[in-house]
């Protein structure tokens, strides 16, 4: 069985962990210089760096740690959520008699932005 640890992804991870250390330290050691050179607003960019390591260090542990959704729990999402739109529907039908218009084709008019393919973004 592979590590997790030792996989192509997770050694590009833990080499952008170390150079995000060095980065964050070596700013915590420039700004600690500055705020004893008299520049007092340095004395909070010092506390800042080891707080954005630490976030750092938690981004790390949760990118290798993120499970990979399967096919079938992707399936099961899926068939969840049509069974989940169709009740959806059966309530609306249920309610529009009774219902203002102006309602009716507001929720008409939300059920077509749920439905139309969402326009692909750059890079996604």
């Amino acid at each position: 069985m592979k590590s997790k640890y030792l996989t192509k992804q997770a050694i590009v991870l833990h080499f952008c962990l170390v150079a995000w250390l060095a980065m964050c330290a070596s700013a915590a050691f420039w700004q600690a210089g500055r705020a004893l050179q008299g520049n007092s607003l340095s004395f909070l960019y010092t506390i800042e760096w080891p707080c954005f390591a630490v976030l750092g260090i938690f981004g790390w542990w949760a990118l290798l740690n993120q499970e990979k959704v399967t096919e079938h729990q992707e399936k099961a999402r899926r068939d969840f959520e049509e069974k989940q739109r169709a009740l959806a529907q059966a309530a609306r039908a249920a309610e529009s008699a009774s219902e203002d218009p102006q309602m009716t084709a507001y929720n008409n008019h939300l059920e077509t932005i749920a439905t139309t393919p969402k326009k692909k973004l750059f890079g996604h």
